[in-house]
């Protein structure tokens, strides 16, 4: 049902059996896919992409223009993949020329007050816990977890199956399997509950430790562990990715 009481611009394109609460405004340059809620007080602005199934809470703010002083107004989109939640009073901007779009993936849970910047890449069933809030550029990968109160510079990228602890300043890349907590934020070992409940074997857990215990708590530097991963784990796909991870680094990796 769409209530009488939104105010949806002719030219958005509405999927079927799709639900709009009172007082929701929906730009023209709008698309939102099948079997969606969009509950009560949501501004849906031009150049939003919502997936199928998805749920979208009261106050959230969707593609508006970007924070950034370099935007000069050109034709960019938030994507919102498909059964993502965005709860209470979120705020995701659309890019800028640098990526052209801002990407929530899909089966993600955005928590209440979270904001994700222009030109963040989200990957799929990442959570974002309340008032986490994402500068501009930032990527995250699939199962991402980042707890309350989380602050992300700009740029930074956070691997797939991280944990960051609650209240963290995030100034550095996090790679991906671990848990990371404290100020300065810092490596706390391999996120094993996580990668259990996502079914990792045993083996793939034990050597996703060695690797770290290799990178974390062997005394070498960065480059010198990441010498010995290669020798010692060659045409290994757990350790290719982590070591991918490393050698795309930009801002450098937060330490223990």
């Amino acid at each position: 049902m769409i209530s009488p009481l939104a105010s949806i611009h002719p030219d958005a394109r509405i999927g079927d059996q799709v639900e709009i609460g009172p007082f929701t405004t929906i730009g023209a340059d709008v698309e939102v896919g099948n079997r969606t809620w969009i509950g009560p007080n949501v501004t849906v602005m031009d150049g939003a992409r919502i997936g199928t199934d998805c749920r979208i809470f009261s106050g959230a703010v969707l593609s508006a223009i970007p924070q950034d002083l370099k935007f000069q107004g050109e034709s960019t989109t938030v994507e919102i993949g498909d059964r993502s939640t965005i709860r209470e009073c979120v705020t995701i901007n659309r890019g800028t020329k640098a990526y052209g779009k801002t990407v929530v993936g899909k089966d993600c849970l955005i928590m209440a007050y979270v904001h994700i910047a222009h030109d963040c890449i989200i990957g799929d069933h990442v959570i974002l816990v309340n008032s986490v809030a994402l500068a501009g550029h930032v990527e995250i990968g699939d199962y991402g977890i980042v707890s309350g109160l989380s602050a992300v510079h700009q740029f930074v990228k956070i691997g797939a199956h991280v944990m960051i602890g609650g209240g963290a300043m995030v100034r550095k890349d996090v790679p991906p399997f671990i848990t990371a907590a404290g100020e300065p934020l810092a490596y706390a070992g391999v996120n094993s509950v996580g990668l259990k409940r996502r079914n990792f074997s045993q083996e793939d857990i034990n050597e996703i430790q060695t690797l770290y215990r290799t990178l974390y708590q062997s005394g070498m530097n960065v480059s010198q562990a990441v010498n010995r991963i290669k020798e010692q784990y060659p045409n290994r796909p757990l350790a290719d990715l982590i070591l991918s991870f490393i050698e795309q680094s930009d801002r450098g990796l937060i330490r223990k």
